[in-house]
């Protein structure tokens, strides 16, 4: 039977540096996975082990590679990883190095207090003829209280939905976007992109999800002429208007209850370069 498609790789790699500078801290709170793509075919069919580099030796060469590396952006850590691995293991012809990063907020100087579940991501992808790396965040929960309806919506038979003009939009966003350019920059072109999808997302007079979703990548690659795309992903976190009328009481878009499924779910990508369909709609909408 002929061997498809493989991989191998560490995964939970837990890491957490302290660069001390002028008597200030900078913690980083990073996992990090490793992934291999190569000549590995051997180990399967015939369980020769010559060519697998031990996960072991992965998470090890996270560890030291830290030493110099691990203090910098995530981006640059992935390429020093990545550029590692394939200087060092001619039998690898791709490697994947995923981060996700939890923000610590600062107290003082030395101390910290954990931030929300929201994390930074970033993925570096190296062959020995390209590589291409993305940045993002996950689990970032936003909400607005105004600026948000949905009307105009398709019918059928099953259709019991309300049109409304006034409602609470809430999601958990997920985003991820691609450099241009694999030299970055990556110093600040983070928390700037961060900082376009909530001052977008805040503004936005909102028709639905996929409105606001568009104009927040839009707003992104506009303000960003550095990123090549943005994929970004809104679940729609449900808050229903509470009936008080048994109670002989009026709700006036005040008391709401927030369900946590089943729930919307609206992704889509918005590129640099936005093609027409046979609609006149914009490619990078959904």
């Amino acid at each position: 039977m002929p061997l498809g498609r493989n991989s191998y790789g560490k995964s939970g790699i837990r890491i957490v540096t302290v660069a001390r500078r002028d008597g200030i801290h900078h913690v980083r709170d990073r996992t990090v996975a490793v992934r291999f793509e190569g000549e590995f075919g051997a180990a399967h069919v015939s369980g020769d082990n010559s060519s697998v580099l031990p996960t072991d030796t992965m998470k090890n060469t996270v560890y030291a590679l830290a030493k110099e590396h691990g203090a910098g952006e995530m981006e640059e850590f992935g390429l020093a990883l990545s550029g590692h691995f394939l200087r060092e293991n001619p039998q690898v012809s791709r490697v994947e190095i995923s981060s996700e990063e939890r923000a610590w907020e600062r107290i003082s100087p030395t101390a910290f207090q954990g931030s929300s579940n929201e994390r930074r991501t970033s993925l570096v992808s190296r062959s020995r003829g390209d590589v291409a790396v993305e940045s993002g965040l996950k689990d970032l929960l936003i909400l607005k209280s105004a600026q948000s309806g949905f009307t105009g919506f398709k019918r059928d038979r099953y259709t019991t939905l309300k049109e409304t003009t006034d409602r609470i939009l809430a999601t958990s966003l997920t985003a991820v976007w691609s450099h241009a350019s694999p030299a970055g920059p990556f110093a600040g072109s983070w928390e700037g992109v961060r900082r376009t999808l909530l001052e977008t997302f805040a503004a936005h007079d909102s028709a639905s999800v996929q409105h606001t979703l568009y104009a927040m990548g839009e707003a992104v690659l506009a303000g960003h002429p550095d990123l090549s795309w943005i994929r970004l992903t809104m679940p729609n976190k449900h808050h229903l208007l509470v009936d008080l009328s048994p109670f002989g009481l009026k709700n006036e878009n005040e008391v709401f209850v927030a369900t946590e499924e089943p729930f919307g779910l609206i992704e889509a990508t918005v590129e640099r370069n936005v093609h027409v369909n046979q609609e006149g709609d914009k490619g990078g909408r959904a």
